[in-house]
C-alpha cells in the first residue's frame, strides 16, 4: 500500500467510527424507542440513515489495516498475485488505464449494456419481445439441455468425493491454503449466494404451497402440500444448485494451479485450446460472456433487493421512498461493494464474508427460538427424506409451463453465475484437496441454504397455514411481489423488531458480498492477461455495475436484462459439460496412484488398530 492510499485511509477510518456510531443510535432508537426519535428524523432520512449505519460500518472494517505477518507475499505470482489490488496515484491511473484493459472482455459488455438500454428506451417493445423469444426458445425447448447438464454435475460431483481424484491437492503435494478453512467456506458461501437465498427464502415455499409443483399429488393450500413445497425449495437451493459452480470452477483451479493457466473462465478449455491459446477468439468470446453475465446477473439482484430493503423500511417505518429512494440505495451500496472490493481479497472480501456468516447464523438461532420449532422440524425432517427419496425424478422432470418457469430458470440462473462464483473458488482453491473443495462447495454450502429454507420456509408455511399471518395476501397487496414476504413473518413472532433489523442487515451484507467479489473477478477478466487490477479500475467496475443497476431502475427492463443475463447459463451449461469431459482426460493422463476414499478409510482403520468382520473372522480361523 502506498503512503498515500494509506494516509487516505486512515482519514477516512477516523470518519468513519463516529458516523456508524451516531447513525447506529438513531436506527436503534428508532427501531426500539420511536418516542425518542419522534418527528426529528421522517420520511426518507430513514433511508439515508439506515444506509450510513450500515455502510459506514462495513466500510470502516474493510478499510482496518491487516495485522503484521497477515500481508501476502509479495513474491507470490499466478493467481495470488491477481487477487491483489494494485495501487496507483488518480494519475498514474488516468493515464494507464484503457491501455491495462483487455479491449474486448472490457470494450464488449459495455458497449452490450449501453446497446441494451439504449434499445430499451428507443424501441421497448421490441427488445422485451426478442428477449422473451429467446427465453421461450432456450428454456422450452432447450429445457432438457439444463437438466441433464445439472444432473451430470451432481454425478461428478459424487465421482469427485468417493473416487481416487479427490486426493488431489490443487497446487501439488506441498502447497497449503491461503485461507482457513473457515473463512474459506464463509467467502464462497456468501459469494455465491447473493441476495437470492433473503430474497427468496420467506417466498419459494410459499407459491409451491399455493401451486404445488405436478409431482406433488396435493390439493393447493393444503395440508399434502406443505411437505412437497419445502421439498422443490431445498431442491433448488440444495446440492444441484451448488454442482453449477463447482463443475466450473474446479477446471479452472486444476489447470491454474498444475499448469499454470491463468485465471480466468477460458482456462476450462485448456485441455482442447493449450495454455497459450486462450488468447485466441474462441477463449475471448467465453470471457466476454463471463463478464457480460456477471454484471448483467448482480446488476438487476441490486435492483430487485433494493425493492425488498425498501419495503422493511416502509414496513417498519411507513415510508414509501419511491424511485429516488432506489437510486439512493443503489448508490450506497455501490459505494459499500466498492470499498470492500477495493480493499481486496484479504481485507474487506474476507471480514465482511465473515459478519455475514455470523448474522446468518445469528438470526437463524433467533427465528428457531421464537419461531414454531415442532413444525419446522417435523416438516423439515419430511421435506429432506422426500429430497432423497426423489431427487432423480425432480432432477430429470419435464413438465410443461412449471418445469420451464422453476427448475429449468433456476438451472439457467446458477449456471450464468457460475462463471464469477467458480473462478472465486479457484481463486480461494489452491492448497485444498479436491475432496475438501467439493464437499465444502457443494455440501457446506447446500446444508447452510436448505438449513435456511426449511427455517424461513417452514415458518412462514406454518404461519400461512394456522392463519397468524396472511403472507400470500401481502404478496398479492404488493402486486404479485415477493419483496415483502419476510415482514409480517418477524411481524407475527416474538422479538419481530430485532428480527426485521436483522433481516435488512442481512439484506444489505449478503449483496455486499457477491457484488465485491463479483466487482474484483469482473476487473480481473477485463484487464490484460497476467495484469492484476488497479484500485481504479475495481472502483470503475463498481460504479459500472450500479449505473447498470440504476438504469434497470430507471430505464425499466429489469425482467428483461435479468433474463438476457440468465440466458447465458445456456452456453455455461455446454461449457461445463465440454469442461468435465476435458478435466477427465487430464485426470486420466496426469494423476495416478490416488486412493479412492472407501481406501483411505480402510487404510486408517488398519492404522487404528481396528479390523472390519472379515480381517476378525480370518483371524478366529487362524
Amino acid at each position: 500500500m502506498s503512503h498515500q492510499s494509506g494516509t487516505v485511509e486512515g482519514a477516512l477510518r477516523r470518519t468513519l467510527l463516529p458516523l456508524c456510531a451516531l447513525s447506529g443510535v438513531v436506527v436503534v432508537s428508532g427501531f426500539y424507542f420511536p418516542w425518542l426519535v419522534g418527528d426529528v428524523v421522517g420520511g426518507a432520512t430513514w433511508l439515508v440513515v439506515a444506509l450510513l449505519f450500515f455502510g459506514s460500518g462495513l466500510a470502516y472494517l474493510a478499510l482496518l489495516p491487516l495485522a503484521p505477518g497477515d500481508e501476502p507475499d509479495a513474491a507470490d505470482g499466478g493467481a495470488a498475485y491477481l487477487l491483489r489490488i494494485r495501487r496507483l496515484t488518480a494519475g498514474e491511473w488516468a493515464r494507464g488505464f484503457l491501455a491495462r484493459q483487455d479491449r474486448v472482455t472490457f470494450g464488449v459488455p459495455v458497449a452490450t449494456f449501453a446497446l441494451f438500454f439504449l434499445a430499451r428506451l428507443l424501441v421497448p417493445e421490441a427488445t422485451v419481445s426478442a428477449v422473451a423469444a429467446v427465453r421461450t426458445l432456450l428454456l422450452d425447448d432447450a429445457g432438457p439441455l439444463f437438466l441433464v447438464a445439472m444432473f451430470v454435475a451432481v454425478l461428478y460431483c459424487l465421482v469427485l468425493v468417493v473416487g481416487p481424484w479427490g486426493e488431489i491437492r490443487l497446487g501439488g503435494p506441498d502447497a497449503e491454503p491461503n485461507y482457513t478453512y473457515p473463512t474459506y467456506f464463509a467467502m464462497f458461501f456468501t459469494a455465491g449466494i447473493a441476495a437470492g437465498i433473503v430474497f427468496w427464502g420467506p417466498a419459494e415455499s410459499l407459491f409451491h404451497y399455493r401451486s404445488p409443483p405436478p409431482t406433488v399429488a396435493a390439493a393447493p393450500s393444503s395440508g399434502g402440500a406443505l411437505v412437497g413445497a419445502l421439498t422443490y425449495a431445498l431442491f433448488h437451493w440444495g446440492v444441484s444448485a451448488w454442482s453449477a459452480y463447482l463443475v466450473v470452477g474446479l477446471p479452472i483451479a486444476y489447470y491454474t494451479y498444475q499448469l499454470g493457466a491463468p485465471l480466468r473462465v477460458s482456462t476450462i478449455l485448456t485441455p482442447f485450446l493449450g495454455v497459450d491459446g486462450l488468447d485466441g477468439a474462441t477463449g475471448k468470446l467465453v470471457d466476454t460472456l463471463a463478464v457480460f453475465a456477471t454484471i448483467g446477473g448482480l446488476a438487476t439482484s441490486i435492483a430487485f433487493v433494493s425493492r425488498q430493503f425498501l419495503a422493511g423500511i416502509d414496513f417498519q417505518w411507513g415510508v414509501a421512498v419511491g424511485g429516488v429512494g432506489t437510486l439512493a440505495f443503489v448508490a450506497g451500496l455501490a459505494v459499500i461493494y466498492g470499498v470492500a472490493a477495493g480493499s481486496g481479497v484479504d481485507r474487506g472480501i474476507r471480514r465482511i464474508a465473515g459478519v455475514n456468516l455470523a448474522l446468518f447464523a445469528l438470526f437463524g438461532a433467533l427465528l428457531f427460538g421464537v419461531g414454531p420449532r415442532s413444525f419446522v422440524l417435523d416438516a423439515g425432517g419430511a421435506a429432506v427424506a422426500n429430497y432423497a427419496v426423489q431427487f432423480v425424478e425432480m432432477s430429470l422432470f419435464v413438465g410443461g409451463d412449471w418445469a420451464a418457469d422453476w427448475t429449468v430458470w433456476n438451472w439457467a440462473w446458477w449456471f450464468s453465475w457460475a462463471p464469477f462464483a467458480g473462478l472465486f473458488l479457484a481463486a480461494l482453491s489452491k492448497g485444498r484437496r479436491i475432496r475438501t473443495v467439493v464437499l465444502t462447495a457443494v455440501g457446506a454450502t447446500a446444508a447452510a441454504s436448505g438449513a435456511w429454507h426449511l427455517l424461513l420456509g417452514g415458518t412462514a408455511l406454518s404461519l400461512q397455514r394456522s392463519g397468524a399471518a396472511d403472507l400470500l395476501g401481502a404478496i398479492d397487496a404488493a402486486g404479485g411481489s415477493e419483496a415483502v414476504a419476510g415482514f409480517p413473518i418477524f411481524a407475527a413472532l416474538p422479538l419481530g423488531r430485532l428480527l426485521v433489523f436483522l433481516f435488512l442487515a442481512l439484506i444489505v451484507v449478503f449483496i455486499v458480498t457477491s457484488a465485491d467479489a463479483s466487482t474484483l473477478v469482473v476487473a480481473i477478466l477485463a484487464s490484460e492477461r497476467d495484469l492484476a487490477p488497479t484500485t481504479g479500475s475495481v472502483l470503475f467496475w463498481a460504479a459500472f455495475q450500479a449505473v447498470v443497476a440504476a438504469g434497470v431502475v430507471l430505464v425499466g427492463g429489469g425482467d428483461a436484462l435479468q433474463t438476457a443475463a440468465v440466458l447465458t447459463g445456456g452456453p455455461f451449461a455446454v461449457l461445463a459439460l465440454v469442461a468435465l469431459a476435458g478435466l477427465t482426460l487430464s485426470f486420466r493422463r496426469r494423476e495416478g496412484g490416488h486412493r479412492t476414499l472407501p481406501g483411505r478409510l480402510r487404510d486408517r482403520l488398519d492404522d487404528s488398530g481396528l479390523h472390519g468382520p472379515s480381517s476378525v473372522l480370518h483371524e478366529e480361523e487362524e
